[in-house]
């Protein structure tokens, strides 16, 4: 399977919790037990998840990608958290950023970050958080770009300024509707509903119910002649549209469009889960990928979890396959509160080293964790 590559704090100290440092220390194999799922204990290995990520800042530049989804799931936990510790550490983050996006003008990743800046606005009602984010989708809306999806760079130079891989769906769509949701300006509304159903019409296969990567995927097939389906690529369309309908109006036509999307997925998803709780780099040729991947894994249970928790999904049947999901993404923090088995970017997801972790598989485990904290009784 080949996954294209795009270019591209402080910590405060806390006792050790002993027993889940043990429990993710433990091997794999066999997969030992886990410890409760109360709220306390997921609120709890959270913490310790952000808190080496605070303390083992990444080198990639503050307003990319893979440092942006890493702050929306930093945002998810303040939301839970007892501590002000981590809120403070975004504001400190845009401040550094001058609340500025990437520079490429229309490109969905460089559009990510303004999450967590309208996120920090609907708590300070500081204007300057927004102000950069405002200019920047207002530009777009002036002078939009075609929906010429293609992929290929010969046909296509400038594809990038179109939402044509699906990580892009959730990179941008929830900046656009949050802007939407604190300036009461629809364009930013309309936009972002239209462009989301020209990506879907492009890159979903209605009959396997997931997306591919991008167009370069289209002919391709595994090793066992399935269809060519990236996990943490569809990972991305999941927690975007759980973060789209989080903002998207009851009454908007095209709500029930996106929830009937968001349900096919679910089901196909959940079908695709493996024994030891996690989804492998390729979703339809597990074997073929045999490593545990935590990032693509972690999205799947936050969506899962989400759904759950708004009554969208059956709870009898999901919340068995969340609790299964958690655990096992649990399993992959070490002592230290380090997330392993995290796909790098790159081309070749069947190899990579046990330890590796990234912003965004943070990010990720840290939505899926807030989503399970409320599913197990957690308030907020």
């Amino acid at each position: 399977m080949c996954v294209v590559t795009r270019p591209g704090f402080g910590v405060r100290q806390r006792a050790p919790f002993i027993v889940l440092a043990l429990l993710a220390a433990l091997p794999a194999a066999g997969q030992a037990a886990s410890p409760a799922l109360t709220p306390a204990a997921v609120r709890t290995v959270m913490e310790r998840v952000a808190d080496w990520q605070l303390a083992h800042p990444s080198s990639v530049d503050p307003t990319d990608w893979q440092q942006a989804a890493g702050y929306a799931g930093m945002m998810a936990l303040a939301g839970i958290s007892e501590s002000k510790h981590f809120q403070d550490a975004m504001v400190r983050m845009g401040e550094a950023n001058r609340w500025q996006l990437g520079p490429r003008p229309y490109h969905a990743d460089d559009h990510a970050v303004g999450q967590t800046y309208v996120e920090l606005f609907q708590r300070r009602h500081e204007r300057a958080m927004i102000a950069p984010l405002r200019e920047r989708l207002d530009g777009i809306l002036a002078s939009p770009k075609d929906d010429n999806l293609d992929f290929d760079q010969a046909k296509n130079p400038d594809r990038t300024d179109r939402w044509s891989w699906c990580d892009a769906l959730f990179m941008a769509p929830p900046a656009w509707l949050k802007l939407w949701q604190v300036t009461g300006n629809e364009a930013y509304l309309d936009f972002a509903v239209r462009k989301w159903w020209v990506t879907s019409d492009y890159l979903y296969d209605r009959k396997e119910r997931l997306y591919y990567r991008d167009s370069t995927q289209f002919a391709k097939r595994e090793a066992n002649g399935k269809k060519v389906f990236w996990s943490r690529g569809n990972g991305w369309v999941m927690g975007g549209l759980a973060r789209v309908l989080d903002v998207l109006p009851a009454s908007h036509p095209s709500r029930e469009r996106f929830l009937t999307q968001y349900r096919e997925m679910a089901e196909r998803v959940a079908g695709l889960q493996q024994e030891d709780g996690l989804w492998r780099s390729s979703l339809l040729d597990p074997k073929g990928y045999p490593l545990k991947e935590s990032s693509g894994s972690a999205f799947y249970c936050y969506a899962l979890a989400w759904g759950v928790n708004r009554g969208l999904l059956d709870r009898p049947r999901y919340e068995p396959k969340v609790r299964k999901a958690w655990e096992a993404l649990v399993a992959c923090v070490d002592a230290e509160g380090k997330l392993t088995h995290v796909q790098p970017v790159g081309y070749d997801p069947r190899k990579f080293e046990p330890d590796s972790t990234a912003p965004y598989g943070v990010g990720a485990f840290l939505l899926a964790g807030s989503e399970v904290y409320r599913m197990v009784g957690g308030g907020r």
